[in-house]
C-alpha cells in the first residue's frame, strides 16, 4: 500500500507547518496562487461573485467563493490550526547550577508529556518587531534545525517512574538550550531565523515543536505517523476538497480556527465573531437584505472536522462496546447524547449522503457511556452562527501526543468527500 497524493502533500504541509501561523501562511500562500484576493477586516468590503479569503491574528483564515447566481445558503467545513504544545516565556533563559541554561516554558493544551522527551525539538511561531511608520508587523520564524531536548530523569534516580509519574511543568518540562556559553543567544538565534536584528524584537508568540519527521510504516504501509495530524490533518483534506470544487448554488466556505486546543474563547477562536462577522460582511457587501441572510443561514450546512479516537490495539476496554473507528476503515461520524458532538439526525443522514456520493465509507465513534469525552468547534462555532453541523473527524491514535498516528488510506477518503460536499 502506497502514500496517496493526497496524504504526501498532507504530511509535506504538516511539515511545513510547526505552528498555527504557519498553517495560515502556507494556506494564504495556496489560495493566492488559484487567484483568490485576501480582504482585510480593517477595510470595507466590495465584494461580486469571486474567491476571497480573510485572516485574524495571523492564525485563522476563512476563505469563500460566491458564486454567479445568487446563493441560497453557505456550505461549510470548520477545522483548528493549533496543537498542544509548550510556549515560550517572556524572558526564558534560565541558568543552572553554573553548567547549562535551559527555556522557561509553560502548556499550551492538554498534551501527553512523557512523550516530548529525549527527542530533537526546536522553536517556531512569530515576532513583532516596530515598522518605520510607528505601526507594527509580523515576521514568521522557523528555526529549523534540532536546538533543544528535554532529557528524561534516569531510572535511577525515579525507580517509581515505571510505575506511574506525575509530571510537573515547571520543574519536568523545561528544554535544554545550551550549556553556560549559551547565555543570551536565545533570542539572537530567534532574530537571525526571522531575518531581523535581536534588538528590534518587541513580542513573540513562540512554541517548541517536535523535530521527528513523518513516517508511513506497518506491514503493507497503512500506517503514518506525524506531528500535529490533530487536526492538521482535516484543516489540509477539507482545504484540499474546497479547492478542487467546482461552482455550485451556495456560498462556499472553508474555516480554519485558532486555539480549539484552549476553548476556543479567544477573539480568533471558534466562539469568537470571526465567522458572524465574515458571514454577515459578505452578506451586506453583495447588496443583499437581512432577511436574506437569515433565510441563507437557515439554508445552511456545516461540517465541524476535528480527529477522532480509533481503537487502540492494547486498550480495547477504552472504546465503546459498538461503535470502535478503525484506521482506514473510513470517515468518522461523532456522537454524543449530551451535545458535545453537534451530530444528530439529521445532520448525520446529510452527511452519511455525501460519503455515498462520493464513495468514500465511513464509520461512527461515541464515548462509553461511563467516560466524558472532549468537545469540538460544531457546539462552539455554532453558538454564533447556528446552522445544522455534523462532527466528523479521521480514526488516529495517541491523540494529544507529539507524535501521533493514523492511516494512510483516510485522508484521500475526507478530501473527496468535501469536495463532493462542496458541489452539492
Amino acid at each position: 500500500m502506497k502514500k496517496t497524493n493526497v496524504t504526501t502533500e498532507m504530511l509535506e504541509f504538516i511539515n511545513e507547518s510547526p505552528t498555527c501561523f504557519h498553517v495560515v501562511d502556507n494556506l494564504k500562500k495556496r489560495l493566492l496562487s488559484e487567484g483568490f484576493k485576501e480582504l482585510k477586516e480593517t477595510d470595507e468590503w466590495k465584494l461580486k461573485a469571486g474567491k476571497y479569503f480573510v485572516t485574524r491574528n495571523d492564525s485563522s483564515i476563512i476563505s469563500f467563493r460566491i458564486p454567479k447566481k445568487d446563493f441560497k445558503g453557505f456550505y461549510m467545513t470548520a477545522s483548528h490550526s493549533d496543537s498542544p504544545s509548550f510556549k515560550i516565556k517572556e524572558n526564558p533563559e534560565m541558568e543552572v547550577s553554573d553548567a547549562y541554561i535551559k527555556l522557561n516554558v509553560e502548556g499550551y493544551g492538554g498534551m501527553l508529556c512523557a512523550q516530548w522527551f529525549d527527542r530533537p525539538l526546536s522553536v517556531a511561531g512569530r515576532v513583532i518587531i516596530a515598522d518605520k511608520k510607528g505601526g507594527i508587523k509580523t515576521k514568521l520564524v522557523n528555526v529549523d534545525r534540532d536546538l533543544l531536548m528535554m532529557p528524561a530523569l534516569a531510572i535511577h534516580m525515579n525507580r517509581e517512574a515505571n510505575k506511574g509519574y506525575e509530571y510537573n511543568a515547571q520543574r519536568d518540562m523545561l528544554p535544554v538550550f545550551g550549556d553556560v556559553n549559551s547565555k543570551d543567544k536565545f533570542f539572537e538565534i530567534i532574530a537571525k531565523s526571522a531575518g531581523v536584528k535581536k534588538d528590534e524584537i518587541i513580542g513573540h508568540d513562540l512554541f517548541l515543536y517536535n523535530r521527528v519527521k513523518y513516517t508511513t510504516w506497518g506491514a503493507d504501509n497503512e500506517f503514518i505517523s506525524s506531528s500535529r495530524l490533530d487536526d492538521q490533518e482535516c484543516v489540509f483534506t477539507t482545504f484540499d476538497g474546497f479547492i478542487k470544487a467546482a461552482d455550485s448554488d451556495n456560498c462556499q466556505v472553508h474555516c480554519v480556527f485558532d486555539n480549539e486546543e484552549v476553548g476556543s474563547g479567544t477573539k480568533q477562536g471558534a466562539a469568537s465573531t470571526f465567522l458572524k462577522d465574515t458571514l454577515t460582511r459578505i452578506n451586506a457587501a453583495l447588496g443583499r437584505s437581512e432577511q436574506q441572510y437569515y433565510t441563507a443561514v437557515a439554508n445552511s450546512f456545516m461540517i465541524s472536522a476535528d480527529n477522532a479516537h480509533a481503537v487502540h490495539p492494547n486498550h480495547t476496554d477504552k472504546a465503546d462496546p459498538v461503535n470502535k473507528p478503525v484506521m482506514n476503515k473510513g470517515i468518522v461520524i461523532k456522537y454524543n447524547a449530551n451535545q458535545k458532538y453537534t451530530t444528530d439526525a439529521v445532520s448525520a443522514a446529510t452527511f452519511k449522503m455525501v460519503c455515498k456520493k462520493a464513495g468514500v465509507p465511513f464509520q461512527t465513534f461515541t464515548n462509553r457511556s461511563d467516560m466524558a469525552g472532549g468537545s469540538t468547534l460544531g457546539n462552539i462555532s455554532t453558538s454564533q452562527v447556528a446552522v445544522n453541523t455534523v462532527d466528523i473527524g479521521l480514526a488516529q491514535l495517541a491523540m494529544h501526543s507529539p507524535y501521533e498516528t493514523a492511516g494512510s488510506k483516510d485522508a484521500e477518503y475526507l478530501a473527496k468527500a468535501s469536495q463532493v460536499f462542496y458541489e452539492s
